[in-house]
């Protein structure tokens, strides 16, 4: 499974923070116990006893920006490849086994990280940290195996990514935002360089990376911190530390220019508009788009904007105008460079996509120029803080958020102290971010339309799947 835009599972609880700020007064969101095995190893529980299981996952520090031209996709690729065996463990052996004990495994690749991850009764922990630990450095891979996955992932390139025009003007419009950063080349990876894979490729990728000390292990559940420890160094101890490359990504130029994706397909059923800007991560920020620390700021200020039906947005462009029938703002605090700050919106039929363009245009301008009120900023860091209740409810969510966190360069105090950090925004604060962040010159809107042309709807048809996950 990939996952665009930097990962959506923590940013949907909105859980960010920065490093450039000293944390402010403690505060209890998952209250994790973090120790670092002898080999680098670096070890996240966090105890949850509302049901007697746990959730096993083992996050690398790697994903798709850290690929070399010509090879994108290739930590998808690994993550396909990883669940064909090891000397000790058949191919494709790994998931039946967690299921004959009664739980459910996946993986997934973002931009800067690879996840793979066990949910199993709190007994089976064992299990899945026998076998987790088992191809972290012990895979084998014969190229006939590699072959046939290779032909799965083009596979799945085509179903959910070509096959989908909102999946391809989402591609075209992140390769188009960013100029010179990895961040520009998709998850899944070109075609082309899917097909030009070599099993070879895929052995040095994974030797180069996967190594106990550029990797994560988070245990959320019905554990203790000792028990879990002791597993630990028993399973993942052995594993040797190696020499891992230090990541080197090109900075983005100056961007002086707005963007345009437009992209026609009779498969389009609904046209829809799109809007992303540059924007900095709760990770990563500079001169000319912000500090990171702003990244608060963004919060609040997408919750203002796009979160849902009292938002800004939704109240001008769906109820009050009637222009639209979904209007929605986002933004993903967590990646380890630049991120993206955007909007969605769908319009009413008869509207063209120029007339939302401009109202939405219209709207931003108001903001720039007249402000977030105060009443505005405190209503909405009071709804983000309270996704913290819910959060602290699931059973997975901590590992999923802590892992993330971590895997980008932060800690587990940075998680620890986001509710103080949300509480401490001013309105100042966010309009001095949307001033910064929402400049035209660095941002990409795409337009997605139905081909009309002649030959158009010879075209095969398929069901347009809204999502940005590919499994």
């Amino acid at each position: 499974m990939t996952m665009t835009f930097a990962k959506r599972m923590w940013s949907a609880i909105a859980l960010a923070t920065a490093l450039a700020l000293p944390p402010p007064a403690a505060a209890q969101v998952f209250n994790p116990t973090t120790y670092t095995l002898d080999n680098g190893l670096r070890v996240v529980v966090v105890e949850n006893h509302r049901a007697p299981i746990a959730t096993h996952m083992v996050w690398y520090q790697v994903g798709s920006a850290d690929e070399v031209d010509g090879k994108s996709g290739l930590a998808h690729m690994l993550e396909h490849l990883m669940f064909k065996g090891t000397p000790s463990i058949p191919p494709g052996e790994f998931s039946k086994i967690i299921a004959r004990a009664g739980g459910r495994d996946n993986a997934f690749t973002s931009s800067d990280y690879t996840a793979y991850y066990q949910n199993v009764a709190a007994d089976q922990l064992e299990l899945a940290m026998k076998l987790e630990s088992d191809r972290m450095r012990n895979l084998t891979l014969d190229e006939r195996n590699f072959q046939t996955e290779r032909a799965v992932v083009m596979e799945e390139r085509r179903s959910r990514t070509d096959n989908n025009p909102g999946a391809l003007l989402t591609e075209r419009m992140e390769a188009a935002l960013y100029l010179v950063h990895p961040y520009h080349r998709p998850v899944i990876g070109w075609e082309s360089d899917i097909a030009a894979f070599t099993r070879q490729d895929a052995l040095d990728f994974y030797r180069r990376w996967y190594a106990p000390n550029n990797a994560i292990l988070v245990v959320a559940g019905d554990v203790k911190p000792e028990a879990v420890k002791a597993l630990a160094e028993t399973y993942f101890g052995p594993v040797p530390r190696a020499e891992v490359p230090v990541r080197a990504r090109l900075k983005e130029p100056p961007q002086a220019a707005a963007r345009l994706v437009t992209l026609k397909d009779p498969r389009v059923r609904q046209p829809s508009m799109s809007r992303m800007y540059l924007a900095p991560s709760a990770h990563y920020g500079d001169d000319k788009i912000g500090p990171a620390a702003s990244s608060y700021s963004l919060e609040v200020l997408t919750e203002i904007l796009g979160g849902g039906a009292t938002s800004r947005l939704y109240r001008s462009l769906v109820v009050g105008q009637g222009l639209a029938t979904a209007a929605d703002s986002w933004y993903d605090p967590t990646a380890v460079d630049y991120t993206t700050f955007g909007f969605s919106l769908t319009p009413r039929a008869g509207v063209g996509l120029d007339k939302l363009q401009a109202a939405l245009d219209k709207e931003l301008a108001a903001i720039l120029k007249d402000g977030i009120r105060p009443d505005e900023v405190e209503r909405a860091k009071k709804r983000l803080r309270s996704t913290v209740v819910f959060s602290r409810d699931s059973l997975h969510t901590a590992a999923h958020v802590l892992g993330a966190a971590l895997a980008v360069g932060m800690s587990p105090d940075d998680v620890e102290s986001w509710p103080a950090r949300i509480a401490a925004v001013t309105a100042d604060e966010v309009n001095a971010a949307a001033r910064k962040v929402l400049d035209i010159d660095r941002s990409v809107t795409g337009h997605l339309l139905t081909d009309t042309s002649p030959g158009a709807s010879a075209k095969a048809l398929a069901p347009i799947q809204p999502t940005r996950e590919i499994r």
